[in-house]
């Protein structure tokens, strides 16, 4: 008779501690996300929406909800929370009307634009976590859908590994140890909560048992899968990550591949709203170069101008440079003195032919056939010195070049699947052109404002094949990465040999330096001609004296007009599609001035967190300090101040996100105050006095909650048939009621006040079944009438 309340707990379960499990791994695997988004407090709105979820969960399946009422309800919840998050306009604060509608389109069109634009880590934008509650609370919603509802929690790893695949495919480096480890302890948590579970139903075991940490094992199982992914995803594939575990060598000649598209990037610099100064350059006094930092080589149809596949690690980036192809190393040289200032990246950018570069950290190579300097991880680097070449051919000595392309790679060449509509384009142009420069420059006045094209950046995102046609035939609208992509196609469909570089234009004088931003990422075209290197031509028509026009472009008649005539400009730290001119950028001192207010500011915590804090450890403490034997006013005390941290807590992300906590915690003291009088009267049948009355009382409140009435004038026999019949009790529960009786009777009768050893074991069992006879429906849980409409005690109740 003893294992009869058992079933009672077994079928609780999968509806408590799963679902509790369940989030808590979602939470752990959402920190997957740190490696693409910047700070902590998108975890508090991650962490805020799983909570929503499971405890919306908890609450219908507690009331014996249907799955799909629970699913519904869950993603209505999550609504919710969007619009009590993110909008001012819902009704009462938290319901989604017209207009809040509205406000979280337009916060979900930012969030969109975030993503297209954004370059990891992304700040903590207000877009950036309104897509952090939707993506985590719907996955929420489909860990929990199938690991409760569906009763299959190991399907949720192929919902968790899409948490982990999205930062990896984005971010450069590895993703965070911790993060790994967070989602697969949690993970096998979760696989060995069921296994439990299971085990418990099929054997019937009252008590849990053990996992075991044996081969075979959730534990063992999960961990073993983790390790082999990582190790696999380290020495086969760089996809999202550097190519290496962290403190993996670099050996072997060559680094990982590029997790994110440089084009991504470079748009993401471009459209950004603040104007934030990346470098300070030192050296080139009046002189306007383009700042290079990486060269594509590659065209791919579906996904545009890519870098390449690995980079040499053979030259370390420091004394004695090795000369480039078509480099002769005659020309003079210029000391460049350039400071990263918000600068972080896996590339030292360049000027010109590097003759010498001091001051770089060990780890960085140089790769003579790309000009680029570059590291195997993000780093954010010190000050460092470039003795660059920085002479250039004249027109003449273009022309004269030799066809001869052997001092380059084969690649630079290929010109397989170029569209035949574009190969007739490049055909057309450079027709009749004498030479390759000649061709060249044909090239880059096709792109002209007189031939129809005008520079915008809200335009275009890609940069593959029918963006390309679209761009060159017909829109003929976008910025530096469809003018440098189209120009340098056009020439590899010409014989050209072309790439694409990536870097900044010349920024703008302030005081002894130049002031490299944000808004000086720029893409251009290389074009190599033998005995004179790689060549630069932008055909990209910037305005307000940015676009570098060299002395063989600029002084060559057969150019004509000046590419740079055209209105249209670079966006102003408003976004917009037109900038502000030079002279009007913020003072680069003054602008980092008021970036280190800013920091100052956010180093202090607004009051409500302390408050928060404070009350949670006072919680912390008096939950430490109540006894074991009887609930204290101290856990009263206790409780008071976790609701309070809570409050405040919840106060940080939203007020009305706040007061919705008050009311649910309100509505919620019935069923707590129930469940601890429940407590106190099970905890004193324990005792050596007033068991019998304790375990009676509880019974005839088991009773009333139910709905059965009963007459104060009834006898505790009478009062027991009468609850036998009301909630039909089976056989083995009327006699332990019995027991109870029995046990009643003697104390308040009979003058035995000794505790009885088989009435917590009676009282159980009668409790037991009738909760399996007669159990609660929704509003008995949330109002139980024991509390509201307690009825006239009698003795000793």
């Amino acid at each position: 008779m003893s294992e009869q309340p058992v079933p009672t707990a077994q079928a609780q379960w999968s509806t408590t501690v799963t679902p509790v499990v369940a989030a808590l791994t979602t939470l752990c695997a959402s920190t997957a996300l740190s490696g693409v988004i910047s700070g902590a407090r998108w975890l508090g709105h991650a962490g805020i929406a799983v909570i929503v979820v499971a405890a919306v969960g908890l609450g219908l399946r507690a009331m014996r909800a249907p799955t799909l009422v629970v699913g519904i309800a869950q993603l209505f919840s999550l609504l919710l929370l969007l619009v009590a998050l993110f909008t001012d306009s819902g009704v009462l604060g938290i319901f989604p009307g017209p207009e809040a509608l509205s406000d979280l389109g337009a916060v979900l069109g930012d969030s969109v634009e975030a993503v297209r634009t954004g370059v990891p880590p992304v700040a903590e934008t207000r877009p950036v976590l309104c897509l952090v509650v939707i993506a985590i609370g719907l996955v929420a919603v489909l860990v929990d859908t199938l690991a409760v509802a569906a009763g299959a929690p190991a399907a949720c790893g192929l919902v968790l590994l899409c948490v982990y695949a999205v930062p990896a495919s984005l971010a450069d480096e590895l993703l965070p140890w911790w993060s790994f480890v967070l989602g697969a302890s949690s993970f096998a948590v979760l696989l060995a909560v069921d296994g439990t579970h299971r085990h418990r139903l099929w054997r019937n075991r009252p008590a849990l048992p053990s996992t075991g940490t044996g081969v075979g094992s959730p534990v063992v199982m999960v961990s073993s899968a983790l390790a082999l992914g990582l190790l696999a995803g380290a020495l086969i594939t760089g996809i999202g990550t550097v190519g290496s575990l962290p403190g993996g060598g670099n050996g072997g000649g060559s680094g990982g591949g590029l997790a994110l598209k440089p084009f991504t990037k470079l748009r993401g610099m471009l459209d950004q709203g603040n104007n934030v100064e990346l470098l300070r350059v030192r050296g080139l006094g009046n002189q306007s170069r383009y700042l290079r930092a990486i060269t594509l080589p590659r065209f791919d149809r579906n996904g545009g101008w890519v870098a390449a596949d690995a980079l040499p690690s053979d030259v370390p980036a420091g004394l004695g440079m090795p000369p480039a192809p078509g480099d002769r190393g005659g020309g003079q040289e210029t000391r460049i003195e350039i400071e990263p200032v918000n600068y972080e990246d896996l590339w030292a950018p360049i000027y010109g032919n590097p003759r010498n570069l001091r001051d770089l950290p060990d780890g960085m190579f140089y790769d003579q056939a790309g000009g680029m300097v570059f590291s195997h991880s993000m780093r954010k680097l010190d000050r460092y010195i470039e003795d660059a070449d920085l002479s250039e051919p004249t027109a003449d000595q273009l022309r004269q070049a030799e066809g001869d392309y052997d001092e380059i790679d084969p690649g630079y060449l290929v010109a397989d699947g170029i569209d035949p509509e574009v190969v007739t384009l490049a055909k057309l142009i450079t027709n009749g052109q004498a030479s390759a420069f000649d061709k060249a420059l044909a090239l880059k006045k096709h792109f002209e404002t007189s031939n129809g094209f005008q520079y915008k950046t809200q335009t275009a995102l890609t940069s593959d094949e029918d963006a390309l046609k679209e761009f060159l035939f017909n829109s003929k609208t976008g910025f530096c990465e469809q003018y440098a992509s189209a120009m340098a196609i056009l020439a590899r469909a010409a014989g050209l040999p072309s790439r694409v570089a990536i870097g900044y234009t010349a920024g703008f004088l302030s005081g002894d330096y130049r002031s490299i931003t944000t808004q000086d990422a720029h893409a251009w075209v290389e074009i190599f001609f033998p005995g004179q290197g790689w060549v630069t031509f932008d055909p990209t028509p910037l305005a307000d004296g940015r676009t570098y026009e060299p002395p063989y472009v600029s002084a060559d008649p057969s150019t004509g007009p000046s590419t740079t005539v055209s209105t249209e400009k670079l966006p102003s730290n408003s976004a917009s599609t037109t900038a502000a001119p030079r002279s009007d950028r913020p003072d680069p001192d003054q602008q980092a001035g008021n970036l280190g207010q800013r920091a100052q500011g956010d180093q202090g915590w607004p009051w409500q967190a302390w408050a928060g804090i404070g009350l949670g450890l006072i919680a912390v403490l008096l939950v430490s300090l109540t006894t074991t034997r009887r609930i204290s006013s101290t856990r009263t005390f206790a409780l008071t101040a976790g609701f309070l941290a809570g409050v405040f807590l919840l106060s940080l992300l939203s007020w009305w996100l706040s007061g919705l906590f008050v009311v649910l915690a309100l509505s919620a003291i019935p069923a707590a105050v129930r469940d601890l009088y429940r407590r106190q009267r099970r905890t004193a049948m324990a005792g050596p006095d007033d068991a019998a009355t304790a375990a009676w009382t509880e019974l005839m409140a088991e009773s009333w909650d139910r709905g059965a009435e009963t007459s104060d004038t009834d006898t505790v026999r009478t009062a027991a048939r009468r609850l036998a019949k009301e909630h039909s009790l089976d056989e083995g529960s009327k006699q332990a009621l019995r027991t109870v009786v029995n046990s009643v009777e003697r104390s308040w009768y009979g003058g035995r006040s000794e505790r009885d050893p088989e009435l917590a074991r009676a009282f159980d069992e009668v409790v037991s079944g009738m909760r399996k006879s007669s159990p609660l429906d929704w509003r008995g849980r949330l109002l139980p009438r024991s509390v509201v409409a307690p009825r006239k005690k009698g003795r000793g109740e």
